[in-house]
């Protein structure tokens, strides 16, 4: 992973977060929002503007790849890259888990 990604991506954002999550199994932006907004009881809202900027970001910087279209709708899935990112950053956030744990 170079040096760039990494400044930029670690430690992502949520939105970032969970659309790698979320393109572990290939998706449109419309179906992200939605599985976000289950996965976080409606805390987390996506708008169309941070997701489409969002997923054109990581599409330029490798994270992700467009598949096919269907329906008008563009279907994206996590890469290799964006695997090794997402995995760092859960790792990340575990390590963050365990010690408020700790602390308690």
């Amino acid at each position: 992973m170079n040096a760039h990604i990494k400044k930029v991506y670690v430690p992502m954002t949520e939105t970032g977060f969970y659309i790698l999550l979320c393109l572990k199994e290939p998706s449109h932006g419309y179906g992200i929002v939605q599985r976000v907004k289950e996965l976080t009881c409606g805390d987390i809202i996506l708008a169309p503007g941070t997701m489409y900027g969002s997923l054109s970001k990581m599409e330029k910087d490798g994270l992700i790849r467009f598949v096919k279209e269907e329906d008008k709708r563009k279907i994206y899935v996590i890469t290799e890259l964006g695997r090794e990112v997402l995995e760092i950053e859960m790792k990340r956030i575990e390590r963050l888990y365990e010690n408020m744990k700790e602390m308690r």
